[in-house]
């Protein structure tokens, strides 16, 4: 299988403007993220898709391989998939653009799903340790079957426990949350991009229970490798840290 990272990138962000390019230590966040994706072993190559032309010259003056993008795409997911159209690649990862620290290890694990042929999307969970994240409605928590595909994805605390007070929720069952990095097989990406905005994705705002309800089902896999997004300038002081102290 030929596989291929995708980075989306746009500039826009309430909370950290032209967060792409903020400065870590030295280097962008955006290319931060390329060069991590870049040790990725067995990956045929790693593209930026942005509509941006900042983030476009400054990767290219770097050398590193970035397409422009129609600037009306409405997700992340759609940037991606403009550009694997234009690729030979049977796999595509999509690695948010905001991670600078994601282990290659994790997408190398992810890539591995896809010897399993029933696989069409893949994506990743880790057990949630921290008890406040089961009922906080930014950390989007999933179920799967016992195949480890995908039942449902919820902000809400899944599953409930009808006959216990919720202070004993996290003492009685395990409880994951969904680690937001996706697999597609190239067809199943573009496919799933004509699909119309869905009920229980605008109820839920997320986007990829458009494609669980339209039948495409989502194999969800253990992961014990966590990541860190940059959102805010409190992110960004933390992350730096954190990459002095790697050395």
């Amino acid at each position: 299988m030929k596989s291929v990272i995708i980075i989306p990138s746009r500039l826009h962000s309430t909370r950290l403007p032209e967060k792409p390019l903020i400065t870590i230590e030295g280097k962008t966040l955006i290319q931060r993220v390329y060069e991590q994706a870049l040790l990725c072993r067995n990956v045929a190559d790693v593209i930026v898709a942005t509509d941006e032309n900042k983030i476009y010259d400054h990767l290219g003056a770097l050398g590193y391989h970035v397409v422009l993008t129609d600037k009306n795409h409405v997700s992340g997911t759609d940037r991606v998939a403009e550009v694997a159209a234009g690729t030979d690649a049977d796999i595509i990862i999509n690695v948010q653009g905001d991670e600078p620290l994601i282990n290659p290890l994790q997408i190398e694990e992810l890539i591995e799903a896809f010897k399993d042929e029933n696989v069409k999307i893949a994506s990743q969970m880790s057990l949630i340790q921290d008890e406040n994240e089961i009922f906080d409605f930014n950390k989007v928590k999933v179920v799967t079957d016992i195949n480890h595909k995908t039942l449902y994805f919820s902000r809400q605390a899944i599953p409930a426990q009808r006959d216990l007070p919720f202070s004993e929720w996290p003492d009685n069952t395990n409880y994951y949350k969904h680690i937001g990095i996706y697999g597609f097989r190239r067809k199943t990406l573009l496919d799933i991009t004509k699909l119309e905005v869905s009920y229980l994705e605008k109820r839920e705002s997320l986007e990829q229970l458009r494609w669980l309800e339209n039948g495409f089902a989502i194999h969800c896999f253990p992961t014990s490798y966590e990541s860190m997004g940059v959102d805010t300038p409190e992110d960004v002081i933390k992350v730096a840290a954190i990459i002095r102290m790697m050395g």
